[in-house]
């Protein structure tokens, strides 16, 4: 899974740049709310009539949709992620709001880009997987430097 953080924080520096930083100073990592959200495949994290259209999307484009979620969800919420602190952000991450509105969610899905320096999500993964083999010790940006 680390390899998978480490690819989710490329597209996340890249499309969330300003809440990317704010969770850098806060400490807060992906393994504190993407676990639970990709494992169990939004599910217990989103209403059910919502988890379903992820699942169908997913079915249909594969993993790369639930880390494109994932990047949908803090777009939506990153002006009032931005203005709390580690502790508030966790509690919000891991328990989000139970009235969600879908069109709303799906759009900033959508604008969601998953190329970073003309590399896709499946070729990120790739060079970082190949890093890790490797032994590198990088941070995803580093990696695909």
């Amino acid at each position: 899974m680390l390899t998978y953080f480490a690819a989710f924080e490329v597209f996340f520096e890249e499309n969330l740049p300003k809440l990317f930083a704010h969770f850098k100073k806060n400490n807060l990592t992906p393994d504190i709310y993407l676990i639970d959200w990709i494992f169990t495949l939004y599910s217990k994290s989103l209403p059910l009539d919502l988890a379903c259209r992820v699942w169908d999307v997913f079915c249909r484009d594969g993993e790369e949709f639930l880390f494109r979620t994932a990047l949908g969800v803090l777009r939506l919420y990153q002006d009032v992620l931005t203005a709390m602190d580690f502790i508030h952000m966790a509690q919000f991450l891991t328990r989000l709001p139970d009235l969600i509105p879908p069109e709303q969610l799906f759009q900033h899905i959508a604008a969601v880009h998953m190329t970073s320096r003309n590399r896709k999500w499946a070729q990120v993964l790739q060079t970082l997987t190949e890093q890790k083999k490797s032994g590198a010790r990088l941070s995803g940006a580093e990696a695909l430097s």
